[in-house]
């Protein structure tokens, strides 16, 4: 019997609300971001058995894993065309990965619940729609926990570990700039600054990487980039899942929608 490949983690920087149904408004933005997020699949190797989505957009008490077997949708944005509120992307569920999930957290002793109702968010629709344009890759959402502690998701993603020789992907999907409030070239400098951390930070594996995620609040315009960590947060699930093996930038751009320095990361190797 083989054994399977052990798949890398991902850390993505997921966009604006529905902008794969808004193409013709954008006029472009988002074609650096599509293409990376496109390319992603070949980043896997062999096709996985699921992907587990970690969205800034889902916070409760407890780490709470979907087990939806055809979630819906929930059209979390606002101000966006009427279009975008009837928008469909029909990924099937996971009900055992929900399972497996839901055993992982509680043998590692982490508070866990079970959501049979919840929809996909737009941190998972709206860049699956471009990793998976097809809708046909199963895929579970995992939410992170309210209080938002660096250190407990961190410990989340070494918990979540074993999916990885199960043919599972791990995504993170948040932004790796994120403040609605200083947009365009206002943005410029923090954004870089915040970005530049990032690259020299999560490249090398170890106990320093750990340290400077937990005091990520220290790092060069960090709350500038983040007045409030949740699209930071699925980094340190992704990070913590790969702990021991290097992180690589699998998408950057430094004018993104005006003046944003933006990334993506991969941790661990593509399957030879």
């Amino acid at each position: 019997m083989t054994t399977p490949a052990r798949l890398p983690t991902f850390f993505i920087s997921h966009g604006g609300g529905p902008w794969p149904w808004m193409k013709e408004m954008t006029r472009g933005a988002y074609d650096g971001l599509e293409r990376a997020l496109g390319a992603m699949p070949a980043l896997f190797g062999a096709r996985p058995r699921a992907i587990l989505m970690l969205s800034a957009h889902w916070e409760e008490p407890a780490f709470t894993v979907q087990a939806h077997p055809a979630p819906g949708m929930i059209y979390d944005y606002g101000g966006f065309p009427e279009h975008t509120y009837h928008i469909h992307y029909r990924a099937p569920g996971d009900p055992a990965l929900a399972e497996r999930v839901h055993t992982l957290l509680t043998a590692a002793g982490l508070p866990a619940a079970v959501d049979a109702e919840r929809g996909f968010d737009h941190g998972m629709f709206s860049p699956m729609a471009a990793i998976y344009p097809a809708a046909d890759m199963p895929t579970v959402q995992l939410s992170l926990r309210r209080g938002l502690d660096p250190a407990e998701h961190l410990a989340l993603g070494r918990a979540l570990a074993p999916l990885r020789d199960e043919g599972i992907v791990i995504v993170g999907s948040g932004l790796s700039y994120h403040n609605l409030r200083n947009f365009g070239p206002a943005a410029q400098a923090p954004s870089a600054a915040f970005d530049g951390w990032l690259h020299q930070v999560l490249p090398t594996p170890g106990p320093a990487r750990d340290a400077a995620l937990v005091a990520w609040a220290q790092a060069p315009a960090a709350r500038q980039a983040h007045p409030r960590e949740e699209h930071l947060l699925p980094l340190m699930v992704a990070v913590g899942a790969a702990e021991s093996e290097a992180g690589s930038r699998i998408y950057h751009e430094a004018n993104f929608m005006g003046g944003i320095s933006v990334s993506s990361f991969m941790f661990g190797q593509t399957p030879a």
